[in-house]
């Protein structure tokens, strides 16, 4: 993902001539300049970035993060940063052992599970703006309100790359800040193509000639554990709708 998004996770030039490499499968894809990607929001943020929005917005260092998602890029190292930043942390493998083991052959069954884990959190942060975030938003809202935070990533980009200049008073007010509109309130819309909204207004079901929701198979609350406070702090994008 990140090399076909031209995107890059800060792991100096080794990481860079690796995705460099990997971009040349694709020869119709143009050069792009990854610090250009990420100051036009167009990059997802980092692991750390993640914990460090997560931490400033107010989640305490306690809070369980559910991250969801495949195979993450630069592995244990990439991600030591925000384990550190929240120690409870968990993904299925952790939590599943070898029950995960019939559904390894099948990628999207094991993109379900994260979803369901998604669903039935307490907030849900999106890392990228895929079909899987979208749908997701979509069910939370929808099965009754709770809450989606999608980074603000423009303008987060520069906020980081400053942040080591300025007090963690200062910084967190600043993520505070540009995170305004992007927290899923409950009345949070943003206008979409004719009638539809990506993400609908609460009094949506309110009015049941407006209603056309094509993805009525989903069923709440399968697979769900309520007794487990979850936060999924990233997800994984599927190719499907």
């Amino acid at each position: 993902m990140l090399a076909f998004s031209g995107c890059y996770f800060g792991g100096g030039d080794k990481e860079r001539n690796e995705l460099g490499e990997i971009r040349k499968r694709w020869a119709t894809l143009p050069d792009m300049s990854a610090e250009v990607e990420r100051s036009r929001g167009k990059c997802p943020l980092t692991p750390q970035e993640v914990g460090l929005m997560l931490r400033a917005l107010g989640f305490v260092n306690n809070t369980y993060l559910y991250v969801a998602s495949g195979e993450i890029y630069g592995g244990e190292a990439t991600l030591q940063p925000l384990k550190g930043l929240f120690p409870n942390f968990y993904t299925k493998e952790m939590l599943a052992g070898n029950d995960l083991k019939p559904f390894l052959p099948f990628s999207s069954r094991l993109a379900a599970i994260d979803y369901i884990v998604c669903n039935e959190s307490d907030v849900f942060a999106t890392n990228n703006n895929g079909n899987m975030a979208k749908i997701l938003a979509g069910h939370r809202r929808y099965m009754g309100h709770k809450r989606t935070i999608r980074p603000n990533a423009k303008k987060l980009s520069s906020l980081f790359k400053a942040c080591k200049q300025m007090e963690w008073e200062m910084f967190s007010r600043k993520v505070k800040l540009v995170q305004r509109g992007f927290m899923g309130e409950p009345d949070e819309v943003r206008p979409g193509r004719g009638d539809f909204h990506e993400f609908p207004s609460s009094c949506i079901c309110q009015n049941p000639d407006h209603l056309v929701i094509g993805w009525t198979s989903m069923k709440p609350g399968i697979g769900g554990n309520e007794t487990v406070r979850q936060l999924a702090a990233s997800e994984v994008e599927t190719s499907g709708r």
